[in-house]
């Protein structure tokens, strides 16, 4: 099986295969000791080299995923950067044998709250893919008090780096007291430190921020900062349909294991199990009527 070299540099974990573009433009990728180009690809017996060290292909199946939903705290950083001495996302997750984990997306350091982790590269590129549009909701804490046409910019869009940017939902979060003020925000994107940015295009600094649910999966009360839930797998199989491979992973099951089930719960049906009954059997047995015994006078 051929992939293309950016696909199996963020299979691997490396980075998104945005990033692994640019590492193969800027020379940092080989192909079979040759400087790769973009656009080619690359089977298990090809030799792919990214500064130096050899790259393995990924061959995680979606129907295969595993993935950790991490409570992420304030002062951890979200990357594996060689040399880096302040401790990251990675620390507190359990070890893994033939492959990595992989973030989806990131957070910033002073950022806490629900961090993805999966072993699988295709399914955490389509979770961060800007075609999924999966929302990302925060809780903001800022230094109030905020002008309505504040909260009207946001949701009708600002320029960040040069690119229009909105909210989808901003609430603000009753009982906010003193010069503080909360609100809720919802957006679909996932470009760095864009929840920051938007409020500092309004002239408004972030002092505290939190992501409490990322698609469908939301940030459990009980789960406490630096600890990880492994998700079983109804829950997975609810982030395997975020990222559209929820049909993909129960024809690979199908596979192995036919079940017409699987496929029809992927598809959002169910199959009605229908008895079938023949035709009434005549019986052999003749009706024998009792005769009523006759009474003696």
């Amino acid at each position: 099986m051929t992939e293309r070299i950016q696909k199996i540099l963020a299979g691997a974990g490396l980075g998104s295969r945005r990033q692994a573009e640019r590492w193969i433009e800027e020379g940092r990728v080989k192909l079979n000791g040759k400087r790769a180009k973009l656009g080619q690809s690359a089977t298990k017996r090809d030799l792919i080299q990214f500064d130096g060290k050899s790259v393995t292909m990924a061959e995680t199946l979606p129907s295969d995923a595993r993935v950790l939903l991490y409570h992420k705290p304030e002062g951890e950083i979200c990357t594996r950067a060689p040399g880096e001495k302040r401790p990251t996302v990675f620390d507190n997750l359990p070890v893994l044998v033939s492959s990595r984990w992989i973030s989806v997306g990131r957070l910033d350091l002073n950022t806490s709250g629900v961090l993805l982790f999966t072993n699988c590269g295709d399914l955490a590129n389509r979770l961060m893919h800007p075609s999924s549009e999966i929302e990302r909701e925060y809780v903001v804490r800022l230094l109030g008090p905020i002008k309505k046409g504040a909260i009207d910019a946001l949701l009708n869009g600002v320029t960040i780096d040069g690119k229009s940017a909105a909210f989808d939902r901003v609430e603000e979060i009753q009982g906010s007291d003193g010069c503080n003020q909360w609100f809720r925000v919802v957006i679909r994107e996932g470009r760095y430190r864009e929840v920051r940015k938007l409020w500092e295009a309004v002239g408004y600094t972030v002092n505290r921020l939190k992501r409490i649910r990322y698609g469908d999966i939301k940030l459990p009360r009980s789960l406490r900062a630096g600890k990880f839930n492994a998700m079983p797998p109804r829950q997975r199989d609810k982030v395997l349909g975020m990222a559209g491979m929820l049909l993909e992973a129960c024809h690979i099951n199908l596979k192995r294991r036919p079940s017409n089930n699987l496929v029809a719960e992927a598809q959002g049906t169910k199959l009605n199990r229908v008895k079938t009954v023949g035709p009434a059997k005549k019986s052999d047995k003749r009706k024998v009527s009792k005769a009523t015994p006759r009474r003696r006078s």
